[in-house]
């Protein structure tokens, strides 16, 4: 293959490992809304990007963090719900992105491979950024299991326990965060979140325990990578949506076999 399907499959493949054990954690909280909405704040940032003529990747990162803490902040505000305020953020921080990178006439070129993904044209760069950053939020997801099971599972009794979950739960979103801003080069704004949810989906039918799952789901997003990938360059298809197609071809699979064997 030549050197750029090496660094997409890499690409690919660092964005399915470091994104599917979180994904775990987006099912069980149901925070796939959540995902959604730092998803498209993303264009914004990146008119943050080239307003302050620095790399997209460090606005997307900054802005995803501050819409992170907003909403985290503005969730104490029992007058608005949840799933209110998430919409509220998600459409308006889309529409602000793509309003501002309006303003900027060599932007609108590359408007569709940040919707839609352009991992074909990632750098070497670009790999060092996923995997470095991949190493990072993983770490931090090891340090944080077993408080965040416990909060996942029983809210009111990990806080009895002692386990601060209004930090902790703020350290959640900003490393989901962080994976969706490194996942965005692979898939796009648009379908971010769906290197989340589906792996992590997929791989509830067959895990046992939460490990399990989060092993299962790393091993399913690797695979819809490698298939979406193949897939792209047999029959000239887009990349990014590509891996999308395989990871839910692969859900939809063990669908079929649980009612099989249910």
């Amino acid at each position: 293959m030549d050197d750029f399907m090496f660094r997409a499959l890499a690409a690919a493949l660092g964005v399915a490992l470091v994104a599917s054990p979180f994904g775990c954690f987006v099912v069980w909280r149901r925070m796939a809304y959540f995902g959604d909405t730092l998803a498209h704040s993303a264009l914004l940032g990146v008119a943050l990007g080239l307003v302050f003529d620095m790399d997209p990747t460090v606005g997307i990162v900054a802005v995803s963090f501050g819409l992170a803490l907003l909403i985290a902040i503005m969730q104490k505000n029992r007058e608005i719900a949840v799933d209110t305020l998430l919409g509220i953020m998600s459409h308006g921080a889309l529409a602000f992105g793509l309003v501002a990178l309006a303003f900027f006439d060599n932007a609108r070129l590359d408007l569709m491979a940040y919707l839609f993904g352009d991992i074909l044209a990632v750098s070497q760069a670009d790999v060092l950024w996923i995997w470095g950053g991949g190493v990072v939020v993983l770490a931090g997801l090891a340090y944080l299991w077993r408080p965040l099971l416990s909060m996942t599972v029983h809210e009111d009794l990990a806080h009895v326990e002692g386990v601060a979950v209004g930090r902790l739960r703020m350290a959640l979103m900003l490393l989901v965060a962080l994976v969706i801003a490194t996942a965005m080069k692979v898939v796009g704004v648009l379908l971010v979140t769906s290197l989340l949810i589906v792996p992590a989906a997929t791989a509830r039918r067959f895990a046992r325990t939460p490990e399990q799952m989060a092993l299962i789901a790393c091993a399913v997003g690797g695979v819809g990578a490698f298939a979406g990938l193949w897939a792209a360059l047999a029959f000239d298809t887009p990349a990014g949506p590509s891996i999308v197609v395989a990871a839910v071809v692969l859900f939809l699979f063990s669908r079929i076999a649980q009612v099989r064997t249910g």
